[in-house]
């Protein structure tokens, strides 16, 4: 027999179960605040985000069906929970454009929306998704996501910010597109009413003047990022324009906010409910599960991070579980969210946290300051950072592959344009394994 002194034996344990799973794997990061400027980084991150959910989180709440400040609520406690336990450095879990749509369209054959009973509905459905995440990363499910191709993200990032700019159009040009129109229809809407002469341009203006500062502050984008800048300049713009100009006093900025902490939840377990939502439950955790596991894989793709999918259904689950005694409705990797703190130089999961206590000090404390924030600001953010997430080099990188990369890659991309997220992606995997049978002599 093979004697094993107690430090090898100990040191082979504890390898042992980090190969299996970390459970704490806010513990691999803590070291890098030793780096001079990381935390500086990671906090001014934190706020940019903080500033930039304020109207997305009311707007996805509408969306999903729930009262309005329910969408700032999931942009707290999933947040932390998610960057804790999760594996993504950079990704940010909250209210999301895709989760919201889709829990109104399951929920309200069931409930009247906003009302109590669909409230609650909601938040239980939010407590089983997370529990099946849970399940399904202790059960080694991330190793088939962990085999998408690379293509399938490449081409996924592109389509959904294809999808952040269309979602924008109507605010960056001042028209009234309704939200959740597919590309065509806001084509079609954006044409008619710049042939009317029924877009606004100082809404426009507002947008460009945001945007400069941002490219021009981007330079010293380590010390400040550039988009908190972006967010300063557009405001104080607007206060100033309107003073000597009319029609700049009728933009749009983000409504009155409430300043309470998530009250506590509890999710309705009886025989009745779990019956009414198995079918949204298993909808929605395929959902937000695949968006999640994209967005973290593409968000670790554009930083050259390590990736672990188990490990991130584990953090998604805790996050929705927690969420759902917190008034969380069901939560998952942001695009948008993501994108802002990539671009505002985050360097650990401390920034998705610090977005967290950020809104929670913003609601509690200078809720009323969040009325100045107009909403062409917000949307000029979006388009700066749906434009950085269109990675030009790599698209040209599959292209030079061969057939075996860019087919799947624009199969997945047009899919996340024109039909549901998911289905996107599994299209693409399907493609891309049939790609990989085709002879080399086919590049």
């Amino acid at each position: 027999m093979c004697h094993v002194e107690p430090k090898d034996l100990g040191s082979s344990i504890q390898l042992s179960l980090n190969r299996r799973f970390f459970h704490l794997p806010f513990l691999r990061w803590l070291p890098e605040y030793k780096r001079p400027g990381v935390v500086r980084a990671d906090l001014l991150a934190g706020l940019t985000g903080a500033i930039v959910v304020l109207p997305q989180g009311i707007a996805f709440a509408l969306l999903a069906g729930m009262p309005p400040h329910y969408g700032l609520y999931a942009a707290m406690v999933p947040c932390i929970i998610a960057a804790l336990f999760g594996s993504s450095r950079t990704m940010v879990t909250g209210p999301a454009n895709a989760i919201s749509l889709t829990t109104m369209a399951l929920m309200a054959p069931l409930a009247i929306p906003e009302s109590e009973q669909y409230v609650v509905l909601v938040l239980t459905l939010s407590f089983l998704v997370g529990i099946i995440q849970i399940t399904l990363g202790f059960g080694g499910a991330g190793k088939w996501v962990e085999k998408v191709p690379h293509s399938v993200i490449v081409g996924f990032t592109a389509g959904a910010a294809i999808l952040i700019i269309n979602s924008q159009v109507g605010t960056l040009l001042g028209i009234d597109i309704q939200r959740g129109s597919s590309v065509l229809d806001t084509l079609t809407k954006t044409s008619t009413a710049i042939q009317q002469g029924q877009w606004r341009p100082e809404v426009l203006v507002l947008v460009l003047i945001t945007l400069v500062s941002m490219y021009l502050w981007k330079p010293l984008n380590k010390w400040v990022p550039a988009m908190l800048i972006g967010v300063i300049v557009g405001s104080i713009a607007l206060l100033v324009l309107e003073r000597y100009f009319p029609a700049f006093d009728q933009i749009r900025r983000v409504s009155a906010i409430p300043g309470a902490l998530p009250p506590l939840s509890f999710p309705q377990l009886s025989l009745d409910h779990l019956q009414l939502l198995f079918g949204p439950v298993l909808v929605m955790t395929l959902l937000a599960s695949t968006e999640a596991m994209a967005i973290a894989r593409a968000v670790a793709l554009k930083r050259g991070d390590s990736f672990d999918a188990n490990q991130e259904f584990i953090g998604q689950g805790c996050a929705n579980v927690a969420g759902s005694f917190f008034s969380a409705y069901p939560s998952s990797g942001s695009f948008n969210r993501s994108g802002v703190n990539l671009a505002a130089n985050a360097q650990t999961p401390l920034s998705a946290i610090c977005a967290a206590l950020f809104l929670i000090a913003i609601l509690a404390f200078v809720s009323p300051l969040a009325e100045y924030l107009p909403y062409a600001v917000i949307a000029a953010l979006l388009l700066a950072v749906a434009w950085n997430l269109i990675d030009v080099k790599q698209i040209r990188h599959e292209i030079q592959s061969g057939p075996r990369e860019w087919i799947p890659m624009l199969i997945t991309g047009l899919g996340t344009i024109l039909i549901s997220l998911e289905w996107a992606i599994l299209i693409g995997i399907c493609v891309a394994a049939v790609a990989q049978r085709w002879p080399p002599s086919a590049k």
